[in-house]
């Protein structure tokens, strides 16, 4: 069997289903590896074997490195709305032959991660300072003639 390049497999799976951009898929690769080589460096082992709440991790991270307080405005483009999608981008990969599981893995190890909100939308949200009191206008004396 002749092994597609990603980008013909991602034009394949956005063919059968079109739900995400094939940038989603683009970028959910360049987060694996990301994972991946972060998990190395700590580890120091040969296994690059990402978990689904270890690879929504890096999104987190990614994302808000790479579009900033745009992340939300860049997934809603993307057909993104929360950390399942990405489980279901990394089986349609997973299907392709690009991505590999173990035995263990399955799509609900994307469920629960964490809130979107809390995620891209709290880190750039100022932070709540005590309030402080205003200063008193000074009054000024009036000389009664």
């Amino acid at each position: 069997m002749l092994k597609l390049d990603f980008a013909a497999a991602v034009d394949l799976i956005v063919e059968k289903d079109s739900r995400f951009d094939k940038d989603a898929y683009f970028f959910l690769k360049d987060v694996l590896e990301y994972t991946a080589g972060e998990g190395k460096k700590q580890r120091e082992t040969r296994s690059r074997h990402v978990t689904g709440q270890q690879l929504l991790e890096g999104v987190r991270k990614v994302a808000l490195a790479q579009f900033g307080p745009m992340v939300l405005t860049v997934f809603d483009a993307w057909g993104i709305k929360r950390g399942e999608d990405f489980g279901e981008m990394v089986y349609s990969l997973i299907g392709a032959g690009f991505f590999r599981k173990s035995p263990q893995d399955s799509p609900e190890d994307f469920s629960g991660g964490y809130s979107f909100h809390e995620a891209f939308v709290v880190p750039f949200q100022p932070s709540s300072l005590p309030a402080q009191k205003a200063p008193r206008p000074r009054r000024r004396e009036t000389k009664v003639i």
